[in-house]
């Protein structure tokens, strides 16, 4: 990996890191995908499988592609 590309991974990873405190700060879950399955942290920290409420009243597909 050259240093530009080291340069953009740490610029992304920084914005990705803010991102995700933002949204926990603003009440809303983060989520996240693993071997397919999808993962939940809540604002409180915990990370569940389960839908959060606010995801549940939104139209979800019947599928999800692979």
């Amino acid at each position: 990996m050259n240093d530009l590309e080291k340069k953009i991974l740490k610029v992304a990873t920084k914005a990705v890191k803010e991102a995700q405190i933002d949204s926990l700060q603003r009440g809303i879950a983060n989520v996240y995908s693993k071997n397919k399955r999808l993962y939940f942290q809540l604002p409180d920290g915990t990370i569940t499988e389960q839908v959060p409420v606010l995801y549940q009243a939104s139209s979800q597909p019947d599928y999800v592609g692979e």
